[in-house]
Formats: structure tokens, C-alpha cells, sequence
């Protein structure tokens, strides 16, 4: 008897098993060598299926070396283009022609090969799949009231984190240190049991990483060469909440029916952001509003009309497109991190769709932050006119966030008014942050009793903005005190003094013209209390201007030097100083000449940053591009 098994049988042990039972007992059994490629490649690929099959190829050896079976390897290694096409039935039409030459039985557990097979008048014997029934994991038995996730890792002991939302502890649950032959048991249940149960599935299948989800749990498989080890990390929900257990419950219920809002769930790790997010989505499904989510991995544990979505084809911006086409009433985002996120966060809410985004921030103003330089200013309160902010599972801070037309907090004239984002406390309405775009930078100051004093926001922004205008003409140093909400002094070299005021005062008076603050030029001799020079006085801060994306500025006087950064080359046109950042967009940088702090600026969605000629801090990175320092970006 000739028997030729497929990559299906041998992975599942059926030749070995058909000789166990006699079946193939004297039988000379034929195996291809695509098959031996197959399964080298999944090995290679730390897939366990491709090592099952070379153990059982083994036991083959075994077999024939003991005579009970014939042994031959036939056929050739599939080329390059048939192994890229293996999805398509190219190596299993290798296997059904060496079937054929052969006059083989050919063994599968392949459905899909057995009925081709016969259509093309092969003897065939298909073997249905094995699939394992798991009950229950084994690694279910670390988990105990109140652990959330378990950490499994080959050579040390077993970890787990439980307690309460916001106060998890890290801590080891068992002393003796785990081997891999533990380890790889327990994946083999895993993988089992994704296949075999109804509410399992595999989340992501890459080289050295699977992530499995079964039932409530989250189990994530990493392997050499990606990990430097076996580990297995399974989390689980603590607890599952409703709207009503928190506070603002009736206020942020009656806000999302209201209409569709954007909504951004922030909050530092661990602090129950996606615990509220699933709450949020069972109050919206139970007032009958259609609710998807969109997730990668899909870990949120939502009641059964609520369809949960992950990334298509590896991008949520098709996820996106397609769910537009189905067009739900709100969306769950899970989570918002990367610029494409953002992007797609904001297209789908300016499409009319309500989004609910969860946002990794230590501070609730943070995460609408980190829109700016990603959505264009004026934009962010259609994307996101809520913020809600979690600590150790409760909700402590919600923003409501609208654009007026003012003049700013702190500045006076009335030519200064501009479109303002005012972010206000929620429950009292009271004013707490202003955004709008100061001297092409774009800036978030506190205002109210927090944004106070001598050292506010605004303080610190004129500053700094006016130091960078005079340091532009000055030679000398240069230092700025504020004495009004509208009126400052300026300290100077004394020979500086004719060069910063000019002809008539007309140099002066520009600079007042463009920053809308008044300006008394003096020298350092006459600073009450202080005589000589204030040295060099500090850096400006610098921004921007295309793109929405624009520096946070630092404060004037900082005097900051940087480290070593990243290399550039300024680009002089006739309108800007581009400063080129490909793969850097929406981060916020410091522009450095030989290591000396320029301005801090945060990178445009282009991939660069763009500096106005004429400006003041462009004429100072002009100067020192002429004088040949090196300019250089490191992180803020």
C-alpha cells in the first residue's frame, strides 16, 4: 500500500496513528518534500504546528528504521513564488500530482484538499481535523479574586497584578521558578482551546507573538527570537461597571443623547479608562443607539449588540471607511495613540459619527493636547467637546470644551481677540484653560485661580515672546519683567539702548504694535536694586505655523541648552525657514544651534517645521545658520 500524506495529516500525527491501529502497517509511505518545506517554515516561524510535524516526521524515522513502514522522501521544495502562494492551493497541487505519479493514497485533514483531490480521481482518505477540547486552562488556576493579570515567564517565578482598580500591586504568587516545558504545555492548551471553543479566536498571528482571545481573558503568546524567552501574559477584567456607578452618571447620559458628541476618556494606566468606556457603550446600546467598537486587540467586554471591530487588512482607517458605510450612532475607540489614530478618530467625528476615544494622559487638559498639531486648531472642539478624566476607577474632572471669539485671558487690547478654545469645568462652568494661537505658536494656559500671578501662563508667554523680539535686535542681553497686564520693561546694554528703541522710537513701536503690550526700554544701570549686565539672558521659544501644528514655547529666561539631538539642514525660502522631520510629525521638539536652545516648536503632520522670515526667531536661526553652528532637534 502507498499512503502520501499532506502538511494537515502529519501536523496532526495521523500517519503514525493510522499505523498504531494497523491500518498502514507495511505500508510505504511517500512524503513530499513541500511538505518538509511547510513545516521547516512554521518551525522557523515559532509556530508549534511546524514542530509537531517534524516530531512527527521523527517518529516515521523511527517507524521504518524498526520495519514496520516504507520511508521515502519525493518530489522537489516548492520555489519562492509557490510558497508565496501557498494560501492558494499552490503547494497542495505539488502534493496531489507526486499522489498521482506515485498511484499514493492521499492522507489529509484538509477539506478542501480531499474534495479536489477526488474530483481529479485520486484514491483519498480524509481524517477530520483534531481539535482539542479544553474545558479549562491551566493557567486559570493563578488567577483569584481580584487578579487581574497573570505574567508567566520561563526561569522565573510566577507574577500576577491584583488588588483594586488604581491600586494594582505587581507582585509573585508562586516561588518556584517556571520551565519551558510548563510553559509550552500551557500554549498548546491556549492555541487549543482558541480553536476548538466558540467564544475564542486569535487576535494577532505574527513570528515570536500571538494574541489569543478566550472567553474574558486576553492571553498574549511571545517567543524567541522576539522575547528573549517563552512568556505568556493573561489579563482579564477586575470588575465590569455601569454609567451609573459613577459620578456625573445623569449629566454625561443626558450629554451623549443629546447628540452625537466626541468624547475623549483619559487617564493613566491602570486607572479604569477602559472600564468606563464599556460602561459608557452598555448606556448608549440600552438607550437604543446603535454602537460598534473599534479595538486592537478586541479586549472590551461589551454585551452582545454592541460589534466589536478591529484593525482591517492591519489599519483601523479601513476599519473606519467601513464603518462609515455602516454608519453607527457612536463608536467606541479603544485606544488613541498613535497620530493615524487621531486622524481617524477626528475624520469619523467630523463625519457625523459619535466617538468615544480612550487616551493614555496624566492630566485631563493633557489629552486634549495631544490633538493640537494633529487636528487643526479650530477644529478640535467639533472633534472633541468632552473630556472625562479616571483615577483609580472614578471619574474626578469632565472639560466641556467650546471656541469663543475673545480676546485671551491676561492680554487687554481688543485687536488681540481671536477664535479661543475655553475649556470649562463641567459641573461649574468656570473657564480653566484657553488654546488659541499666539505669535504663530499655538499655546495652553491656565486661567482662573490656577492660571494667577506673577508666574501665569499668559506672564509667562508674553515674556518670552517679547524677549525674543528684542533679543533679535539687541547685541547684548536682555531681560523682561512684567508690571501690568498689558505693560512691561525691558533691561538692556546700555549700548544696545538707541539699536532696540531706533529712529524716533519706530523699531520699538513695531515690536508693541505686534505684541499689543507696552514696552519701556531701560538699561540694566537703572533696575532698581540690580546694576551691570544680566548676561545672556534667556531663550525664546518658537513654534510652527503650517499645518496646525505649533510649539508649546518655553518660558523667557529658561536659558536652556540641549544635549546632542538629530542633525538637520534648514531649508531658506522665500516666505519660511523649513526645518525638515520626516517621521517625527506631532511630536514636540527643541531647535538647538551647537547644542544652545533656540525655540521649541512641535513638528507639523508634513513632517517638518516652518519658521516665517521676518519673525524674530527666524531671523535668529537665519543668523546662526550663516555663521555655520550646527543645528540640531532633540525631544522636548
Amino acid at each position: 500500500m502507498n499512503v502520501l500524506p499532506d502538511t494537515s495529516a502529519v501536523v496532526d500525527g495521523r500517519v503514525s496513528e493510522r499505523i498504531d491501529s494497523g491500518e498502514f502497517a507495511g505500508a510505504t509511505v511517500h512524503v513530499p518534500e513541500a511538505v518538509v518545506a511547510e513545516l521547516e517554515a512554521q518551525a522557523n516561524a515559532g509556530e508549534n504546528s511546524g514542530w509537531r510535524g517534524l516530531a512527527e516526521l521523527q517518529e516515521l524515522a523511527d517507524r521504518a528504521a524498526d520495519g514496520e513502514i516504507g520511508l521515502e522522501y519525493v518530489g522537489r521544495r516548492p520555489e519562492a513564488g509557490e510558497r508565496d502562494r501557498a494560501a492558494e492551493g499552490a503547494i497542495d497541487a505539488l502534493v496531489r500530482e507526486l499522489a498521482a505519479e506515485f498511484d499514493a493514497t492521499l492522507l489529509t485533514s484538509d477539506r478542501v484538499q480531499s474534495e479536489v483531490a477526488r474530483a481529479r480521481g485520486l484514491a483519498v482518505e480524509y481524517v477530520a481535523p483534531e481539535v482539542r477540547a479544553v474545558e479549562e486552562l491551566g493557567i486559570e488556576d493563578f488567577f483569584e479574586e481580584g487578579t487581574m493579570s497573570v505574567h508567566l515567564k520561563s526561569g522565573v517565578p510566577a507574577m500576577a497584578k491584583r488588588g483594586s482598580v488604581g491600586e494594582m500591586a505587581f507582585e509573585a504568587i508562586d516561588d518556584g521558578e517556571l520551565t519551558d516545558e510548563q510553559l509550552e504545555g500551557w500554549i498548546e492548551e491556549i492555541e487549543a482551546a482558541a480553536v476548538a471553543a466558540e467564544d475564542g479566536f486569535v487576535e494577532l498571528d505574527e513570528p515570536g507573538m500571538r494574541i489569543v482571545q478566550l472567553r474574558n481573558y486576553r492571553i498574549a503568546v511571545a517567543e524567541p527570537p522576539f522575547a528573549d524567552g517563552l512568556e505568556i501574559t493573561a489579563v482579564r477584567p477586575v470588575v465590569r461597571t455601569e454609567l451609573d456607578d459613577y459620578a456625573y452618571a445623569d449629566e454625561l447620559r443626558g450629554r451623549l443623547l443629546e447628540r452625537q458628541r466626541g468624547v475623549l476618556v483619559a487617564g493613566a494606566p491602570g486607572a479604569g479608562k477602559s472600564t468606563l468606556a464599556q460602561a459608557v457603550a452598555g448606556s448608549l446600546a440600552d438607550a437604543d443607539f446603535s454602537v460598534k467598537t473599534m479595538e486592537k486587540p478586541r479586549d472590551l467586554q461589551v454585551d452582545p449588540e454592541v460589534t466589536q471591530y478591529t484593525a482591517l487588512d492591519g489599519r483601523m482607517a479601513k476599519t473606519a471607511d467601513a464603518l462609515l458605510m455602516v454608519r453607527p450612532d457612536y463608536t467606541i475607540y479603544d485606544e488613541v495613540r498613535k497620530t493615524e489614530d487621531f486622524s481617524v478618530f477626528a475624520d469619523m467625528r467630523l463625519a457625523g459619527v459619535g466617538m468615544v476615544g480612550v487616551v493614555h494622559a496624566t492630566r485631563a487638559i493633557d489629552a486634549l493636547q495631544r490633538l493640537v498639531g494633529r487636528v487643526e486648531l479650530g477644529m478640535i472642539p467639533q472633534v472633541t467637546d468632552t473630556v472625562v478624566f479616571v483615577e483609580t476607577g472614578e471619574i474626578t474632572t469632565v472639560y466641556d470644551v467650546a471656541t469663543e471669539v475673545k480676546v485671551p485671558e491676561g492680554l487687554m487690547e481688543e485687536d488681540l481677540a481671536r477664535p479661543v478654545i475655553v475649556v470649562r469645568d463641567f459641573e461649574t462652568g468656570t473657564p480653566e484653560y484657553e488654546i488659541y494661537s499666539f505669535n504663530r505658536q499655538v499655546v495652553t494656559v491656565e486661567v482662573g485661580e490656577g492660571g494667577g500671578g506673577s508666574d501665569s501662563g499668559v506672564d509667562r508667554i508674553a515674556k518670552g515672546e517679547i524677549e525674543r523680539e528684542v533679543r533679535s535686535i539687541a547685541r547684548g542681553g536682555v531681560d523682561v519683567e512684567l508690571v501690568g497686564p498689558n505693560t512691561a520693561v525691558v533691561y538692556v546694554e546700555e549700548a544696545d539702548i538707541s539699536t532696540v528703541i531706533g529712529k524716533g522710537g519706530g523699531r520699538i513701536t513695531d515690536v508693541e504694535n505686534r505684541l499689543g503690550i507696552d514696552i519701556d526700554v531701560r538699561t540694566f544701570e537703572e533696575r532698581p536694586g540690580r546694576g551691570g549686565s544680566s548676561g545672556a539672558g534667556g531663550r525664546a521659544s518658537g513654534g510652527s505655523d503650517t499645518g496646525g501644528a505649533a510649539g508649546a514655547g518655553g518660558a523667557g529666561g529658561s536659558g536652556r541648552s540641549g544635549g546632542r539631538g538629530e542633525i538637520v539642514t534648514p531649508e531658506i525660502t522665500s516666505r519660511h525657514v523649513v526645518i525638515p522631520l520626516e517621521g517625527h510629525a506631532g511630536e514636540t521638539v527643541e531647535i538647538q544651534a551647537d547644542g544652545e536652545y533656540l525655540f521649541t516648536a512641535t513638528v507639523s503632520r508634513g513632517g517638518e517645521v516652518q519658521v516665517s522670515r521676518g519673525s524674530a526667531i527666524a531671523e535668529e536661526l537665519e543668523r546662526a545658520v550663516d555663521r555655520g553652528r550646527q543645528i540640531t532637534v532633540a525631544p522636548s
